[in-house]
């Protein structure tokens, strides 16, 4: 009996020895670096096989062994975990890691960046030339409805989706710096803030300059004067819509409510989508005087509280401008 018993032994012994080395081997090989030394974008579809994501996962180049993918995601409990979509893989990222990525669904994103003082026109421009975007392009929204910020997405959601996203954020912030305002605005409402927000939005690209150029309007306002902003009248010719030719003496006469230089008070609605800073300058205005402001020359401008100060400084820039090459 033992000389039947040590046989069977040995062959155990065996087994075990081979299965260690098997799955010694295996797993050296599941958590090694990846054959890849740049990233690898690949797109997983809805619908594909355990088999056939290790096979488009070795067609990129991330992996060599299919089957030890395959093999890994079984005995994982990752087999019915896997997520489509698209996948940025990190440079030599083994099998362990690629594996994990994709049970958690760990997908690429991708940005969408909006410049501050886009006309909604300008902005489903943009959106409609994204090609990660899916979908044709809803209704335009009304203009200033949407808040130009850097969004992420993943590919394939559709610009509806997005554009959608772009109002909730929107409104989101209104709701936030509406509630924190300054008291004693004359403002009657949200959409006054934006309208009057995008007006400084497109007056200046400077951040420290948008609180004053607020107040210089708050003070026309109060003066009952007209806010004479050449941005409004650009609206009232181009309605949004890109035009390079500059502003003339016959278009400051266009016949337009959004046109301030012939109509006192705010025009009837926004001019663009203005960003944060613009609210929040709008709604938290400087204490200033200054009843007038004109470009200095360097991209910023200068202000002054009398039209006498104002002429010189118009005055200067002329003077400026002629001595320019």
């Amino acid at each position: 009996m033992r000389r039947a018993v040590l046989p069977l032994a040995w062959g155990a012994l065996w087994l075990a020895v081979v299965t260690g080395a098997a799955w010694h081997w295996s797993a050296t090989w599941f958590e090694a670096p990846g054959p890849h030394s740049t990233q690898i974008v690949t797109n997983l579809p809805k619908g594909a096989s355990l088999s056939g994501i290790a096979s488009r996962l070795r067609a990129a180049g991330a992996i060599q062994q299919p089957w030890l993918f395959v093999v890994n995601a079984l005995l994982s409990g990752n087999a019915r975990k896997l997520k489509a979509g698209e996948y940025a893989i990190a440079p030599r990222a083994s099998q362990r890691d690629i594996l994990a990525q994709i049970a958690a669904g760990n997908i690429m994103l991708h940005a969408f960046t909006i410049p501050e003082g886009l006309s909604v026109a300008e902005i489903l421009r943009r959106v409609a030339a994204a090609d990660e975007l899916s979908g044709a392009l809803p209704p335009p929204p009304p203009e200033g409805s949407m808040l130009p910020e850097t969004y992420f997405f993943p590919r394939g959601e559709s610009r509806a989706a997005l554009i959608g996203r772009l109002r909730i954020s929107q409104q989101a912030l209104l709701d936030r710096v509406w509630a924190a305002r300054a008291a004693g605005l004359p403002l009657d409402s949200q959409a006054q803030a934006v309208i009057l927000a995008s007006i400084v939005e497109k007056e200046t690209g400077i951040a420290a300059e948008r609180p004053q150029i607020a107040g210089v309007f708050y003070n026309r306002l109060a003066l009952g004067m007209a806010l004479q902003s050449d941005p409004t009248v650009v609206y009232a010719r181009d309605k949004g819509e890109p035009n390079p030719k500059p502003l003339s003496g016959a278009d400051l006469a266009i016949d337009s409510p959004y046109n301030t230089y012939t109509n006192p008070g705010l025009p009837p609605g926004p001019i663009a989508n203005p960003g944060r800073a613009a609210l929040e300058a709008v709604l938290r205005p400087a204490a200033t005087d200054a009843l007038y402001f004109v470009a200095d020359g360097t991209g910023g401008h200068v202000f002054s509280a009398s039209l006498i100060e104002h002429n010189k400084n118009v005055a200067k820039l002329r003077a400026r401008e002629r001595a320019k090459p």
